[in-house]
């Protein structure tokens, strides 16, 4: 008997419906999709889908915008002197790209609220943008501006992108989501730059228009961010996990952590803690250094109070290793647990010093907050490590952007 062979399909044909589905999803979810990736990427993507939706949109009225300022603006030079100044445009803006590549480690450093402020500044550009509209003879500076602007707002974006994808990635699949949250992003845009042909036939405000488009795009935008789950500690995230230890002993979860830290910081907020800092930065005078100084003969770092300046500094040594700079944070934010629980106090004190004593105490008047803290720092850090470890935490003292300062400090012959 001759034997026969027969080939068999490993899978079963698929109900149109669900072929379609799958040819779907082929374009839109990484594959293995949902065990390839962490819980918190269908989130991340929906938000980021309803950015670039709401951004296509606004695309069709900055770019038609656009058209009609430079042809008002130009409309008595030549077609070649109007492209001179399309192009000098899109020069300008790449010359400011370039300028601001140099940032390098804060793209790394400050991912998210990085992230979410291009996202201002792109809605920024698309504002001046449209402004052209009121001021076509100033098509060519304004333009520029705008330009550059939006520039340096794409940079931030393709410079934070390739991290958030690959915190969402499980195994080596980097590219894959990669490529499918791209397809994903420019799907919405088309959508919405459709629906916004489809609007601008009726000539709608073009202020009320503007208004509504970027609210949208920017709460999907702080949404989008605060959906990130990172679980390295940047200097947000690394004060969030040690005020709830300092506070209740608790080093909180990746999720938890993300979720309180602070995405927006505007350019003028006072910082409490400052690591790697210059000595005369910290110290109003030289006795305060003498008196700190035994303190932390035994460690690579110093850390004190200003009160002038009302901030914590953290001083490393020359020699501090990258777990001594960690240590150091820690001590500082320990340190200015401490510091604010004394201004409370204060505050609720009703004692004569209060009112006559002097407003801008010495560095030695905290003497003994820096030796309570360096007690607590020598039981608790080791404890704070292994909790932070347990929780899946990363710690790394580049992320925490130590300045460059160092103390070099010589022991007597």
């Amino acid at each position: 008997m001759g034997a026969s062979v027969r080939a068999v399909p490993l899978q079963s044909p698929l109900p149109p419906a669900e072929e379609i589905m799958a040819f779907v999803r082929s374009y839109v979810v990484p594959e293995g999709f949902p065990d390839s990736v962490t819980p918190s990427y269908v989130p991340y993507m929906t938000w980021r889908a309803l950015k670039h939706f709401f951004g296509g949109a606004m695309g069709v009225f900055t770019t038609r915008t656009l058209l009609s300022s430079v042809g008002v603006s130009q409309s008595k030079v030549t077609p070649g002197a109007i492209a001179i100044n399309w192009i000098l445009k899109d020069g300008a803006g790449r010359v400011g790209k370039m300028l601001f590549a140099r940032q390098g480690k804060k793209f790394d450093n400050d991912l998210k609220q990085l992230r979410f402020s291009s996202d201002l500044l792109l809605e920024i550009g698309a504002g001046i943008e449209l402004a052209t509209a009121a001021f076509p003879q100033f098509f060519l500076p304004m333009a520029c501006v705008a330009n550059v602007v939006k520039n340096v707002a794409a940079v931030t974006s393709t410079s934070t992108r390739t991290p958030i994808y690959k915190a969402y990635a499980r195994g080596e699949n980097i590219g894959d989501v990669t490529a499918k949250g791209e397809s994903v992003g420019n799907i919405a845009d088309l959508l919405g730059t459709g629906l916004s042909i489809f609007i601008t036939k009726r000539n709608p405000s073009l202020v009320t228009s503007f208004a509504l488009l970027s609210c949208g795009y920017l709460l999907s935008s702080y949404h989008e961010v605060r959906s990130v789950v990172l679980n390295t500690l940047n200097r947000a995230r690394f004060t969030v996990a040690v005020d709830s230890f300092i506070k209740t002993g608790y080093v909180p979860s990746l999720k938890e952590g993300n979720s309180q830290e602070t995405i927006f910081i505007h350019p003028w907020r006072h910082e409490p803690v400052s690591i790697g800092s210059r000595f005369g930065e910290a110290f109003q005078e030289p006795v305060s250094f003498v008196a700190t100084r035994p303190l932390f003969e035994d460690e690579r770092y110093m850390v004190t109070y200003n009160p002038t300046k009302d901030k914590v500094y953290a001083l490393l040594k020359d020699h501090a290793k990258p777990d001594d700079i960690l240590k150091a944070a820690f001590h500082a934010h320990v340190l200015l647990h401490f510091i604010n629980v004394s201004h409370e106090r204060k505050r609720m004190s009703s004692n004569r010093s209060d009112h006559y004593g002097n407003p801008h105490p010495r560095n030695m008047d905290f003497l003994a907050h820096i030796a309570e803290s360096c007690k607590i720092v020598s039981s608790s850090y080791g404890t704070f490590r292994k909790k932070a470890k347990e929780q899946g935490w990363i710690m790394s003292e580049s992320l925490l952007n130590p300045g460059k300062a160092r103390l070099c400090v010589t022991r007597p012959q």
